[in-house]
């Protein structure tokens, strides 16, 4: 068995391929959750079970809000786009420091 058979070996396990099935069932929901609304209302943008999602082209804004966000304490923001978090660089480098 070659290098390359055992590693695609390991990629296929029951667990990594219940994850993968987990998570195009979420995004599934999230995106079917969208489409049954009328086009005016769709905002692309809202949790399933908890966990944010934004569908929504990223803007340099947006980016900004979630990776350096000066006005967040918080180390997770919701994504600026897809599913899930993703980490505010602002407070490990500007730590809160109790007075």
């Amino acid at each position: 068995m070659s290098k390359r058979d055992k590693q695609e070996k390991k990629l296929l396990t029951p667990g990594n391929v219940v994850f993968g099935i987990a998570i195009a069932t979420l995004f599934g929901i999230a995106i079917g959750e969208q489409l049954r609304r009328p086009p005016q209302e769709r905002t692309w943008q809202g949790k399933v079970i908890g966990i944010p999602y934004d569908f929504r082209r990223p803007t340099l804004e947006r980016l900004r809000a979630v990776f350096w966000n000066k006005d967040n304490d918080s180390l997770l923001a919701p994504k600026a786009f897809g599913m899930g978090w993703d980490i505010n660089f602002y407070p490990m480098f500007h730590p809160q420091t109790s007075d």
